[in-house]
């Protein structure tokens, strides 16, 4: 970057809704984009300060000390920590966060700052900001953390609050040492309910917690006895001591006695006072006296925002209130109580900026909430004017004061800015349905040009004289980009440069570049636009152009193109090809760039050339501007002006002479103003953007004085219609009713919307001429049209008279019919969707619960009673439990291999064994809990209940007991089916013999009703799933093609019975068999003998003999074939009779095996129960296996995490040990030394008289009165809440220092006393300096240890306590192995007992109590357990008897051993005082010498022990250095042995589990012989024991023995007295 100036900050503007802050007691802060703004409340003027890094995140600031800190908007942010006012750098703090900070505190007092991180880490960190380090911090602390507040009173309190959660941390310091500890205050519930947690300082702490509704923290403050007020979003006011974790309520608004101001109030900030509290709610700042639990409103301030933040000063003499809507207001209690107005900038992203063209350089804004303001050249707010809609781009006319501005609504307004205190709208014009996007004066000031996203660019008047009038418009190719003009003066022409997006281009970019070009001349004749409005051709200019790849903007200069492309991130250059004339040469020419440099880092970026095209500036979303030289644009001098990370820069533009831009952030809300400052080589470039402001100012400066005052006398829009404005009247043709009877032509016409945009404006118009050039014509086919209505009229009348109707509304009938139809199609799609739902219903239904079924449910009735049996339904079983089954049978085939072979190895004799056999089998039934066995449905592989130990033996079980299932319910269902089978058969029997019973009651001629039995629904399911033609009661819907097909099938039907009817082989075949020679049984009935004719025709009187004989013939055959009929009746009945009874004894026989059946299915349901009862219980085992298999990892991690932590507090409890041995050893010689100093006083002032040393002395005790010291502290302030704890407290931070300067005073000459010289006099001062340095020292100290030591036993009582959580926990773990054990070892068994046998009390099986806990063993191993214990009682009350005897003796032996020591002792005694009676031979030469020799002899003595004493003194230092290198290896020993011990350690629970495990088992699995070996080795110590008692009997003889030969020696060996004396 070869800069050839530099880019400086002149004024900024904006609020964002953060936090305001006091840096002094003046001054305040808060953040403006990317700087800091500071605002002074007095002379109300304004600073700003850009940020180091890249944006601001968080802010804070201490008023008392003048420092603020703020943090950036960046990957691994710093925090910068700075002065006010001399805005220097103190510090930079690193590595806090990764990606941001929430929330920063200064502390009151003290370099210390906290400092909360947002994710991934939420990080709380206290830093001292003078060194640049971390003191602590706590990761995973501040999920919710809104902001951060130290106690005043003592920095080591720390206040988070949350969202949802306060939290105080406490900070324990050690030395240098710094550890945060949380307590985390749980609020009220709404039920009047408190639960307080505090978070542990160990892991063995445990919380209580109330899941109940907790209300929600909205403000806090601290409070000079360090409590907390805490304001709540539900109207709650509490009072939190965070050292007793008490809350106490002081405002309830729920409560009858509520103060109603304060009830419908929201306290969403709180600042303490010296009478109360100050508290901001939703509508109002109120100040509260708080006495007690007793609270009341004392004053109440109403203003017109509603207030989120305020605060004292830090001299507690202003009350500042803040709005987030970007207004501040200043209350001094002292001076009056009017709150006075001092700040107001409108919160908000600002839209666009620009700069009007006067030498004023006032600048005018629009807000995305459609206000216009006007600033002064200082950055002052002059005035604003409210749109009321919302506002898209602006533009500033270059000759007369005002400004156009676009709207979202398509219109363009006209701002009159010639008062600058009262701006008006003057005129608006509506050009678009959509937003205006782009507005653009040219540089003369010939047109105003708009741009919108339909594609359209119209031309409208500049000049106030010709009202703003539309010229025309034009369509371009594509949606617009951008859009910039330019005016050639010399050529009297307008050039404009319009960016598009082409069909393959996105919306966001555009390859495709229109060129316009318009005279500045005679542009609104008649021939210049059509009918429509739009520009023709002769006049307007077009050419079109191409890049290689698309961009993102453009400018225009003056015969080139400047670019910016943001897929390759470069600015571009192009230059315009010369214009021929010819424009069809010139329609999609591309342009390839002559210059590319490199762009924005981060882009989109925009451009803005300068007016005098000599500069180039670029923005991007990284907040970056960037002014080049167009004619080489690899120079470029950039500013931060907005933050990356809300956005970077919306726009930028230019002032008239260039030399002053403004640029407006995306998102931050700020509005930033520059200036150009270029180099001594480069002021020739300045001077030229100068000449050319001065130039263009020359050449409008006739069109300013004639089209100003024309402008000046604008009325205000809306008020009085401007001429020429009144919007046309419009007509329509729409359609016409000819039903109509009494209609009026003015109907015909509809009305125009309200608001027309200029095309349709122009379009109506047009009408409006077209009705009036045709009118008559017009009125010519109104008549006619009438006439043919009222023809109609009298049609449809004859019409309603007539028998038969004819429709003359042919397309009303038309109409009806497609909407019949469309209804019609549309409950037949709905029909159809319906179906189809139900259907798709019906196929998942039907292949969940009957495709996926091998065995289907059915049930078998009986045929004479209620008796039905239901199978059971199965499914297939799966691949996998087939596998399971296979992998466990396998298993239990190896299991049973190696059983047999270890079988083989024990010789039974065959009657045990047979025995043996006998008990097993009379047991099976009973031991194995089920019957399954005995019904043949057990698998072979089945475990015994008694061998069931490990859980992979149980879930084996569970597997092979299921499959018993299975086969119980296959093997059932096998014989369910058979005799399904069977009742089919029955069925058709029946149905045969009904069907022979009808056929012989039709030959009787009977009618009775038959028992014809069938099968129902659920003993056939599968006729549910068939839809009979019976069931469906609606008419069937049959399509066309259906009902050809059943057209079809009828005659199909109808040929082949006219076929059968006409089939002569069965008439041939019928009469032969009218002939046969035998008749059939079955005819006989059907018989009748005919009588002979003569009966029929004759009289009997007439009859001949022949004629009688014939009779009588005829006669005797009618009697025997009536006989034979008779005959033959009674044989059809009787074959009915036995009919009846074989189905009836079918069905008895059917019943008899459902019986059986049932019965059957009854045993199989018992089995099937007892086989899930046990896979109940063995699952039930295993769950709770499982459980406690993950109960045991989780106190493993526990132990293993405390016994990680034990090892980390063990070894800093050691550090902390060391370091307070250290500082106590430097503590006593820090005060030895300050008592050396009392002590060497009077030697050092040996040579004075002891009065004057007395008198110094007491001088040299003086110090300074606390009084005198407070009144230098004091201020005079009487508001400030912390004054008097500051004062008296313990910790003022400079007492030191005042104890200094007081010093001072105490140390002026008027106070030496007389006869003193000066040199004795300055030596006093420097000694008792010397002696008030060393109390400090030792008072410093003397905290610091106490502090330490403090620290120390709190760090003592952690590591206790994380030793009893260790110790708890591996108890824990042992119980829990105990339970494993037990759980492994108590197998639950299931018996089977017959009813009556057993009569128990129902209680809970899953209870663990000993009521149900049972073991079962076999009588004889009971039996055998009882000779056991009666041979071993037996033995141990012998044992007993021998152990009796023994210990008798024993305690004989002790009592003479004792009676021995004693004489012994005496005789030690009497030797002791003959030995003590004997005198030396100095004692006797004593006795005889003289009082001089005796001294003598004395000093010698002395002499000689001195040296003894310096000669043990030097031995005494080489034994002690001897001793201390030995302590030093024993030392390290130590540390060796103690690190091994902790390996030990951490294996000595393992090592115990395991040692505890193979107790149990061993204990259980060898009860006997562990009691036989105890007693052997009990036996074997008392038999050792008393041989040792033999052996001390003899040896304390032996020693009796020698202690007698010594006395004899003794006095054999040395004299007595009586012989000394001769």
């Amino acid at each position: 970057m070869n800069e050839f100036g530099s880019l400086e900050l002149r004024w900024i503007q904006g609020f964002a809704n953060r936090n305001t802050e006091f840096v002094e007691n003046k001054t305040v802060c808060y953040t403006c984009g990317n700087h800091i703004c500071f605002l002074n409340l007095e002379t109300r003027t304004q600073n700003a300060f850009p940020s180091p890094g890249r944006g601001i995140g968080a802010l804070t600031a201490n008023g008392n000390s003048g420092i603020f800190a703020f943090s950036e908007e960046k990957l691994s942010p710093s925090i910068y920590v700075y002065t006010f006012p001399e805005l220097q750098l103190k510090n930079e703090l690193k590595g806090g966060a990764q990606l941001d900070y929430t929330s920063l505190a200064l502390s009151h007092g003290g370099p210390y700052l906290g400092s909360c991180s947002s994710l991934p880490d939420h990080i709380i960190t206290v830093w001292n900001w003078e060194n640049a380090e971390p003191l602590c911090s706590q990761p995973q602390a501040g999920q919710d953390v809104v902001s951060l507040a130290f106690n005043p009173m003592n920095w080591l309190q720390l206040c988070a609050l949350g969202t949802a959660s306060l939290t105080v941390w406490n900070i324990a310091k050690s030395d240098s040492l710094h550890v945060l500890q949380p307590s985390t205050i749980e609020l009220r519930a709404p039920d009047g309910t408190f639960s307080e947690s505090q978070a542990p300082s160990s892991q063995n702490a445990k919380l209580h917690q109330r899941t109940r509704a907790r209300l929600t923290p909205s403000a806090i403050c601290w409070t000079a006895t360090s409590k907390l007020y805490v304001g709540c979003a539900e109207g709650f006011l509490l009072l939190v001591d965070p050292e007793s974790h008490s809350v106490s309520v002081l405002f309830n608004p729920t409560s009858a006695d509520a103060i109603p101001e304060l009830r419908r109030n929201s306290f969403q900030r709180l600042t303490p006072n010296n009478n109360g509290l100050i508290a901001v709610g939703k509508e109002s700042v109120v100040h509260l006296q708080i006495k007690g639990a007793q609270i009341n409103i004392a004053q109440m301030w109403q203003l017109e925002r509603p207030v989120t933040t305020v605060m004292y000063s830090p001299d507690y003499k202003a009350l500042l209130f803040s709005s987030n809507t970007g207004q501040m207001y200043v209350l001094n209690p002292a001076q009056s109580d009017r709150i006075v107005k001092i700040f107001d900038v409108l919160s908000g992203n600002f839209v666009t900026a620009t700069l009007l063209h006067n030498d004023k350089n006032i600048c005018v804004s629009l807000k995305e909430s459609g206000e216009l303001q006007l600033w002064s050249s200082d950055g002052i707010c002059i005035s604003s004017l409210s749109l009321q809609v919302e506002v898209t781009c602006l533009a500033s006319c270059p000759f007369a004061h005002y400004a156009a501005v676009g709207t979202a609504t398509g219109k363009v307004l006209f701002i009159d800015l010639n008062q600058e205190q009262r701006p008006r709208l003057v005129h608006e014009v509506l050009l678009y349905h959509t937003a205006v996007d782009h507005l653009v004066f040219d540089h003369g000031g010939n047109y105003l040009f708009t741009g919108g996203s339909d594609s359209h660019i119209y031309v409208l008047e500049a000049r106030p004289s010709k009202m703003f009038s539309v010229i025309g418009y034009t369509v371009l190719p594509g949606c617009i980009l951008s859009l910039s003009a330019q005016c050639n003066r010399d050529n009297n022409e307008v050039k404009v440069l319009a960016l598009c997006a082409g069909e393959e281009d996105r919306k966001k970019d555009g390859s495709l570049l229109t060129l316009l070009s318009l005279p500045t001349q005679n542009l609104g004749g008649p021939d210049s636009i059509d009918r429509h409005g739009c520009l023709s051709s002769h006049v307007l200019k077009v050419f079109t152009f191409t890049v290689p790849r698309p961009l993102k903007s453009c400018v225009l200069g003056l015969s080139e193109i400047f670019a910016y492309c943001h897929r390759s991130k470069t600015l571009q250059r192009f230059v315009l090809p010369e214009d021929k004339g010819d424009l069809s040469d010139q329609q999609g020419v591309e342009l390839k760039p002559v210059q590319e440099v490199r762009g924005h880092p981060l882009g989109p970026a925009s451009l803005a050339l300068s007016p005098h095209c000599l500069w180039l500036a670029s923005v991007g979303r990284d907040g970056l501007l960037r002014i080049r030289e167009t004619a080489s644009m690899e120079r470029y001098i950039e500013l931060q002006c907005h933050s990356c990370r809300l956005g970077g820069v919306r726009s930028v533009s230019f002032s008239t002479d260039g030399c002053t831009l403004l640029t407006v952030g995306l998102k931050d809300g700020s509005l930033v103003c520059t200036n150009i400052r270029v180099k001594g080589g480069d002021v020739s470039k300045m001077n030229e953007a100068t000449q050319y402001s001065k130039s263009m100012a020359h050449f409008l400066k006739n069109i300013f004085d004639t089209e100003n005052p024309i402008l000046i006398n604008f009325p205000v829009w809306g008020q009085v219609s401007l001429v020429g404005t009144e919007t046309p009247e419009v007509s329509g043709g729409p359609s016409v009713d000819v039903t109509e009877r009494d209609g009026d032509d003015n109907n015909l016409l509809r009305a125009p919307p309200s608001q027309p945009t200029w095309p349709e404006s122009r379009r109506e118009g047009l009408l409006k001429e077209d009705q009036e050039q045709y009118s008559e014509m017009k009125k010519n086919l109104m008549e006619t049209i009438k006439e043919l209505r009222d023809s109609i009229q009298e049609m449809i009348r004859d019409s309603e008279n007539q028998p038969e109707h004819f429709n003359l509304d042919v397309e009303e009938e038309r109409r009806l019919e497609a909407m019949v139809e469309q209804e019609v199609t549309r409950v037949r799609t709905e029909i159809e969707w319906d179906i189809l739902e139900k259907c798709y219903l019906r196929d998942v239904l039907k292949r969940e619960c009957w495709d996926t079924m091998k065995v289907i449910s059915r049930t078998i009735k009986a045929f004479h009673s209620d008796l039905e049996v239901l199978n059971y339904p199965l499914k297939e079983q799966t691949e996998k439990e087939l596998e399971d089954l296979c992998r466990v049978q396998n298993m239990r085939k190896l299991e049973k291999a190696a059983c047999s072979l270890g079988n083989l190895k024990k010789d039974l004799s065959a009657q045990e064994e047979e025995e043996e056999k006998k008990v097993q089998d009379a047991e099976t039934a009973t031991v194995t809990g089920s019957i399954s066995a005995e019904l043949g449905y057990s698998n072979p592989y089945v475990y015994d209940q008694f061998s069931l130990k490990t859980i992979e033996q149980r879930i084996n079980q569970i597997v092979l007991l299921q499959d018993v299932i299975y086969r119980a319910k296959t093997a059932f269902n096998t014989d369910f089916e058979a005799l399904h089978k069977q009742k089919m058969k029955e069925l058709k029997r029946v149905r045969d013999r009904n069907k022979h019973i009808r056929e012989i009651m039709l030959q009787l001629d009977m009618h009775e009703e038959l028992w014809e039995p069938s099968l129902t629904n659920s003993e056939w399911p599968e006729r549910l799933l068939t839809v009979e033609d019976s069931e469906i009661r609606a008419e069937r819907y049959l399509t066309a093609e259906q009902k050809e097909e059943e057209e079809r099938r009828k005659l199909e039907e109808e040929r082949r019975l006219a076929a059968q009817a006409d089939d002569s082989r069965e008439r041939a075949l019928d009469d032969m068999m009218d002939g046969v020679l035998e008749v059939k049984k079955e005819d006989i009935l059907k018989m009748e003998i005919p009588p002979p004719e003569f009966v029929l025709t004759k009289p009997d009187i007439q009859w001949s003999e022949e004629e009688k004989k014939a009779f009588k013939e005829y006669e005797k055959k009618a009697k025997e074939l009536s006989e034979e009929k008779e005959k033959y009746k009674k044989l059809l009945e009787i074959e009915i009779k036995k009919l009846h009874q074989s189905t009836k004894e079918a069905t008895e026989r059917f019943d008899e095996n459902l019986a059986k059946l049932l019965e059957k299915k009854v045993n199989c349901t018992v089995a099937i129960y007892q086989e899930e009862l046990k896979i109940t219980y063995l699952v039930e085992s295993v769950l709770r296996e499982e459980e406690m298999r993950s109960q045991e990892q989780e106190l493993k991690l526990k132990l293993e995490k405390m016994l990680a932590y034990k090892d980390e507090t063990g070894e800093r409890l050691k550090k902390l040990e060391e370091e307070v041995e250290f500082l106590q050893e430097t503590y006593d010689n820090v005060v030895l030394e300050d008592k050396s100093l009392d002590k060497d006083f009077r030697r050092a002032f040996s040579e004075l008289p002891s009065h004057m040393v007395d008198c110094l002395y007491k001088m040299f005790k003086r110090r300074p009165r606390a009084q005198k010291m407070r009144a230098q502290m004091d201020n005079s302030n009487n508001s400030d809440p912390f004054k008097e704890h500051r004062l008296y407290g313990s910790q003022a931070p400079d007492a030191f220092s005042q104890m200094l300067r007081a010093m001072d005073e105490l140390d002026a000459p008027a106070n030496m006393p007389e006869g003193l010289s000066t040199v004795a006099w300055e030596r006093f001062c420097q000694i008792r300096r010397a002696k008030v340095e060393s109390e400090q020292k030792v008072k410093t100290k003397a905290l610091t240890l106490a502090e330490m030591q403090a620290f120390l036993q709190k760090k003592r009582n952690e590591d206790k306590a994380a030793q009893e959580e260790i110790k708890n926990l591996s108890e824990a773990l042992e119980s829990l192995h105990r339970k494993r054990t037990d759980l492994l070892m108590d197998t639950m068994v299931q018996i089977i007992l017959k009813q009556g046998q057993v009569e128990v009390t129902t209680t809970d099986p899953t209870a663990d109590n000993a009521d149900t806990n049972f073991i079962l063993y076999h009588r004889s191993v009971v039996d055998n357990l009882r000779s056991v214990i009666r041979t071993l009682a037996e033995q141990k009350i012998a044992s007993m008897v021998v152990c009796k005897d023994v210990h008798k003796g024993m305690i004989q032996l002790e009592w003479e051993n004792k009676v021995m020591r004693k004489q012994i002792e005496d005789l030690y005694d009497k030797e002791k005082n003959i030995k003590m009676l004997r005198l030396s031979e100095e004692q006797q030469k004593m006795t005889h010498c003289s009082k001089s020799d005796q001294e003598s002899h004395t000093s010698k003595q002395i002499s000689s022990l001195e040296k003894s004493i310096a000669l043990m003194e030097t031995t005494h230092k080489k034994s002690v250095q001897q001793r201390l290198r030995k302590i030093e290896q024993l030392n390290k020993r130590a540390a060796a042995k103690a690190k091994k011990s902790a390996n030990l350690e951490q294996q000595l629970p393992e090592m115990q589990v395991t040692v505890s495990e193979l107790r149990h088992i061993c204990e259980a699995a060898a009860m006997a012989e562990n009691e036989a070996a105890a007693r052997e080795e009990r036996y074997q110590e008392i038999v050792k024991r008393s041989k040792l008692k033999e052996l001390a009997r003899v040896q304390a003889e032996n020693l009796a023995f020698l202690g007698a030969e010594v006395e004899r020696l003794t006095m054999k060996n040395f004299p007595s007295l009586d012989q000394l004396k001769h």
